[in-house]
């Protein structure tokens, strides 16, 4: 294996952020880290680029482990954080050779590599703008560009993503595609499930510094057999009725948002008269209804009773 980790654990103070969790990536693939916000996804990431210091466990790639190696394996990392890591008042060129010479790059090789990442990120012609004149997505793109300078054999993207447009958010996702064809290997964190599902060989779902469920997303998927996600947009739904429709027949779990009541029910089709009756009899007025077929949502659903992305 590329990757391993084992039993890695992170405790602050009383907390568990990361209780014991193991997994492991094959050189070339990309492996999805799925879950809410708060499941210990950027944790477990920080431990493994030597950003901090596991409180159990060991880290291994290409057979080395993350303690007794912590600057080899570094080298060996580029991360792409959550949060924006750019100067505002620096141009993007000037952003990527800052971030090359912390690298240790040589200035010959470091400028060929800042005109091939600017190349890759489709920003060419915006390299000599201020960072602050860009958009959500451009910065986003400039934040990857700067963990590719050094060129390293793990990419790891922390929540990529986050509040961008879909324009820019689907230029990032295939970007992470065509970098995974020319041979990078890519640790991948999200709650999006649709992004997971996207873009990811192998996914292991964590919750509550916990991995729950791990696999290909057709394994996953197999978890909730031929169970269906039933949303019903209703008025007037009480909390009652949650009692009633648990107990009809094929119905694994009921989870209720504001006004979208979403069931995971067996033979989703064939049950579908039997949810209406339910909110009809209560006299809820029904909005929409829809169905849809098994996906990691229902997994995670089927799991813990909860929304990915509550």
């Amino acid at each position: 294996m590329f990757l391993e980790v084992k039993d890695l654990k992170k405790v602050y103070k009383r907390q568990r952020a990361v209780d014991g969790i193991d997994f492991s990536l094959k050189e070339g693939e990309i492996f999805g880290l799925l879950g809410p916000n708060g499941a210990g996804k950027s944790t477990t990431i920080s431990m493994i680029a030597g950003l901090i210091k596991p409180t159990d466990g060991d880290i291994i790639v290409e057979g080395r482990s993350i303690l007794k190696s912590p600057k080899e394996i570094k080298r060996m990392i580029g991360l792409v954080p959550q949060e924006i890591a750019l100067y505002p008042t620096l141009s993007a060129r000037e952003n990527l050779k800052f971030w090359g010479r912390m690298y240790g790059m040589d200035s010959i090789r470091l400028k060929e590599r800042i005109d091939e990442v600017l190349r890759i990120l489709g920003l060419t012609e915006r390299a000599d703008h201020r960072i602050d004149t860009y958009s959500g997505g451009m910065k986003r793109r400039i934040n990857i560009g700067a963990a590719l300078l050094h060129q390293p054999k793990l990419l790891i993207m922390d929540e990529p993503t986050v509040g961008i447009d879909p324009q820019s958010r689907k230029h990032i996702l295939d970007m992470v595609l065509d970098l995974n064809r020319q041979g990078m290997t890519i640790l991948y964190t999200s709650h999006y499930m649709e992004e997971v599902e996207y873009l990811c060989h192998r996914v292991a779902i964590m919750d509550r510094g916990s991995i729950i469920a791990s696999g290909t997303k057709e394994e996953l998927k197999a978890m909730v057999g031929n169970a269906h996600k039933v949303v019903v947009e209703a008025d007037n739904f009480r909390q009652y009725m949650v009692d009633t429709l648990r107990v009809l027949e094929g119905v694994q779990q009921v989870m209720v948002e504001k006004q979208s009541i979403t069931i995971l029910v067996k033979d989703g089709r064939k049950r579908l008269a039997d949810i209406i009756k339910v909110f009809n009899d209560d006299g809820c007025k029904v909005n929409s209804v829809s169905i849809k077929e098994p996906d990691l949502e229902g997994v995670f659903l089927h799991l813990t009773g909860r929304a990915l992305r509550n």
